[in-house]
């Protein structure tokens, strides 16, 4: 609310403001109920007192004239604040007006009941394993609950993970059928049965080649593309079904295209390019109860993508969505993830959002591997936050399942990987 010494004495002031802008903006005050002149005021002044440091160029070529009533105060206010950041009165405008529709959505975007839940499966360093726990994650949240217990219903908590590397260290030869029956000995589970779509983030389209699944074409429409709204039709007609009953027709891929190694410089300039991905995806929410994204190895603007999607959302419980850092029991992934949880948390400080650690993911773990791997592991686990919520260990499964272009719940259930994926699946239900 303004101040009220600035509410009697207005003046009408011109400057530019993009037609798209202004619409939106002349819609949004409608919807929530508040008068455009108030609303821009209450733009410029947080706009003003916001960190310039992150705040995205907006497009304001060929912006006709824009009419509003200020305060002499207010006027010179905004004017001063666009000189000390070097920038055009229609810049400015532009920015703040963005901003304020970022702050305040509309009540018709998204029923508060009920959210779609976002996982973004990310870390900057390749190799470690991102695609593999994608694939396990987004199979056992569609799995067949009765194929599910077929499969031993159960998991390995953290005693028998530490049991199975035990029986490792022994022999070089394969563990026996003891270590291939290992079970939680406190719990039991029961698949949950959503409806889930992976999204192959990554240009190298790794996700989509180990399911079986050709990477699109580059002449043709594609999730970079839709994100740079370089694309028309309907985003749907990209999807493609992991036909495989294990999961009911619960599980969807959308598929990679070799364009996203173009995608940092398709929305660099785009408004808010850190909502692109939000803007693509948006229609498809609707038709999953989960989305999960296998990210790029990247700290660019498309992982800037990935973060603000998988903020915490207004109506949404704690822990529904968020982040999962997949690493590995070495030096190298140490140091990845600070430089991840750097961009992450900057990313919070400069959107004003909320973003959950939904935990790690230490992938590709073997005790013999010597004292390096287990005081790396130790290590993970004394970070506290986030925490470890599942240890693969390294095993041939999820290698075959990948040569059988399958996904590895349905290659092969009842394996220790299998069951480590439905550990995660409940350390974040």
């Amino acid at each position: 609310m303004l101040p009220q010494e600035e509410s009697d004495d207005r003046q009408k002031v011109t400057f530019k403001l993009p037609s798209s802008l202004k619409a939106n903006l002349k819609i949004r005050a409608a919807e929530l109920g508040v008068d455009i002149q108030d609303a821009v005021a209450t733009a410029m002044d947080e706009w003003g007192a916001a960190s310039p440091e992150g705040v995205a160029s907006v497009d304001t070529a060929g912006a006709p004239p824009f009419a509003t009533w200020l305060t002499d105060a207010m006027i010179t206010r905004f004017k001063d604040e666009c000189s000390s950041r070097g920038i055009p009165y229609v810049q400015g405008l532009a920015q703040a007006v963005t901003r304020w529709l970022d702050a305040h959505p509309s009540p018709r975007h998204r029923p508060l009941e009920r959210n779609t839940r976002r996982i973004i499966v990310c870390n900057q360093k390749g190799g470690v394993g991102k695609t593999a726990v994608t694939s396990g994650l987004g199979g056992a949240l569609a799995e067949d609950k009765d194929r599910a217990l077929a499969a031993g219903g159960a998991f390995p908590g953290a005693a028998e993970v530490a049991r199975l590397n035990a029986l490792l260290q022994k022999t070089d030869e394969k563990p026996d059928a003891e270590s291939e029956a290992l079970v939680d000995a406190d719990g039991s589970y029961e698949a949950p049965e959503l409806r889930v779509l992976m999204v192959d983030y990554d240009p190298q389209g790794h996700l989509s080649k180990q399911l079986g699944v050709k990477q699109l074409p580059a002449a043709g429409p594609s999730l970079a593309k839709f994100m740079a709204r370089q694309a028309s039709g309907d985003i749907r007609d990209l999807i493609v079904p992991i036909e495989d009953d294990a999961f009911g027709g619960r599980l969807d891929l959308l598929p990679s295209c070799q364009d996203a190694f173009l995608l940092d410089v398709m929305i660099s300039t785009a408004r808010n390019r850190q909502a692109t991905l939000e803007r693509a995806l948006e229609p498809l929410e609707e038709h999953y109860d989960v989305i999960v994204v296998d990210c790029p190895p990247s700290l660019g603007m498309a992982m800037d993508a990935a973060i603000y999607y998988g903020r915490h959302r207004d109506g949404e419980r704690e822990g529904e969505s968020g982040i999962l850092i997949v690493v590995q029991a070495e030096d190298s992934s140490a140091d990845a993830f600070s430089m991840l949880v750097e961009q992450i948390d900057d990313g919070m400080t400069d959107w004003r959002i909320e973003a959950t650690y939904l935990g790690l993911v230490v992938n590709l773990y073997d005790a013999r591997d010597g004292y390096v791997v287990t005081s790396s592991l130790d290590e993970w686990h004394s970070l506290g936050e986030p925490r470890v919520i599942g240890v693969i260990p390294r095993r041939k499964e999820q290698r075959e399942a990948a040569r059988a272009r399958r996904p590895l719940l349905a290659y092969d259930p009842s394996c220790p990987q299998s069951r480590v994926m439905r550990q995660i699946v409940k350390e974040i239900s």
